[in-house]
């Protein structure tokens, strides 16, 4: 069984910031679930018996190799999309803004990410994930804080 197609998957999205305005996305590789070539923040699946915490933490320190500062907790979404597959796929997802230290950023799963960047709000990558324009639409007075 895989969640988000055969069971409703849970899952983080995390959009980390230097405190100065500036924020990291990944582009996504061909070796990812889907979205492939989209910019994105970051984000994955809440394991059985983890806390949404850890899971956080764990996520960052995976794809960006550095630690949470602090985090704010921006709120949930109840994402319905259909995959590269034609599969409906349905995520609950936590959605935060977490600081980090910019200095020890790199990628840390360069097979899922084929590079990541620093943006501004003013200046974001294209392509974006399908998912992006909603998670910026819902929260981007509470990400220029």
């Amino acid at each position: 069984m895989e969640r988000g197609i055969d069971y409703i998957g849970v899952g983080i999205v995390f959009y980390c910031h230097d405190g100065k305005g500036n924020f990291i996305m990944s582009k996504r590789s061909k070796n990812t679930r889907d979205e492939h070539g989209r910019w994105d923040p970051g984000g994955g699946g809440i394991e059985l018996g983890e806390t949404i915490d850890s899971a956080l933490t764990r996520e960052i320190k995976e794809e960006y190799c550095t630690d949470v500062k602090s985090f704010e907790f921006l709120g949930f979404r109840d994402v319905h999309r259909i995959n590269e597959k034609g599969e409906k796929t349905h995520w609950m997802v936590f959605d935060f803004k977490v600081l980090v230290d910019r200095k020890k950023v790199k990628n840390g799963v360069p097979d899922e990410h084929e590079k990541i960047g620093w943006f501004r709000l003013d200046n974001l990558p294209e392509p974006a994930h399908s998912q992006f324009p909603f998670f910026l639409k819902k929260y981007k007075t509470k990400l220029l804080k």
